[in-house]
């Protein structure tokens, strides 16, 4: 298996380096000269320190955000470690970065029609995985892959800082189907519960009337049912992984599914790496058990 304790770590420790940079930024004030940096690399906070509800807020918004993202980071680092190219941790950590930024691109376009939009004359952002992704500045849009790009050098440079473990053999890309499979089931769950809230109990129309937001709902809507076997498809190929088995037809099927709503494309895209990597046979692999490779 992956080592993914090590990953997490890794990732978890490069978002505290973040959020301490974005409360020195706010401190010094540095964050209104270079607020397209900050908000590009998803860090800023929008209260004052003066705020009594900062503390609560910074945890909320900042903090527990910045946590999620670093564990979903360094999880899809140690499922993907051996099959990213590069022959350094730092390297792959940038072509993971770089991958997560091109995912969050391409869903956010794809989520957002009319894109670039306004309301108001406030840009239409979305928050993705490491970073957040402006649709309507390029100038925010560099700023993002900047900020990606170091977050991933980052974390590969603490990957080396952590002590792996001896790892079993196993069939390559099981290990990116377990990270679809649960990332894509929380992402289900959780939309789920929303739709079960808004539209069984609360009686909200299924999709709302034309605006700026109906095909994200719509795609909303289509996660709940759609979602779920494609959930189901990619359990499947990891239990035949499980056994040694090529998962490929049943992950590369869940993860189109998935990938189709827009909103579960990076569990998608997962699924269907998995699932293509397990149609090869299984070889004898140094694991990630050395500080450097």
């Amino acid at each position: 298996m992956a080592d993914f304790g090590r990953g997490i770590k890794a990732g978890v420790a490069a978002a505290g380096v973040y959020l301490i940079i974005s409360v020195i930024f706010e401190v010094t004030g540095f964050s209104d000269q270079f607020g397209a940096i900050t908000m590009a690399a998803g860090l800023r906070t929008s209260l004052e320190l003066t705020d009594p509800s900062f503390g609560i807020t910074l945890i909320l918004v900042d903090i527990v955000p910045r946590v999620v993202r670093g564990i979903v980071f360094g999880a899809v680092f140690a499922a993907l470690y051996n099959l990213l190219p590069s022959t350094t941790s730092i390297g792959k950590g940038v072509v993971l970065s770089s991958f997560f930024w091109i995912v969050a691109v391409i869903e956010g376009i794809y989520t957002t029609p009319g894109w670039p939009w306004h309301a108001d004359g406030v840009a239409f952002t979305g928050t993705h995985y490491s970073g957040m992704v402006s649709l309507s500045s390029v100038g925010l849009a560099l700023a993002g892959i900047i900020s990606a790009l170091v977050f991933g050098a980052l974390t590969g440079f603490l990957w080396n800082r952590f002590r792996g473990k001896e790892l079993t053999e196993e069939r390559k890309g099981r290990s990116a189907l377990l990270v679809s499979f649960i990332f894509g089931g929380l992402m289900w769950a959780l939309l789920t519960i929303g739709f079960t809230i808004g539209v069984v109990i609360g009686g909200a129309p299924l999709i709302e009337e034309p605006g700026p937001f109906w095909w994200y709902n719509m795609l909303a809507a289509s996660v709940v049912f759609l979602g779920l076997p494609g959930w189901v498809l990619t359990l499947v190929a990891w239990r035949k992984t499980k056994r040694y088995e090529a998962g490929l037809k049943f992950g590369v099927a869940g993860g189109v599914i998935m990938a189709l709503t827009g909103i579960m494309l990076l569990p998608g895209v997962l699924a269907i790496t998995g699932g293509v990597f397990s149609g090869r046979k299984p070889t004898t692999e140094p694991g990630t058990t050395s500080i450097e490779q």
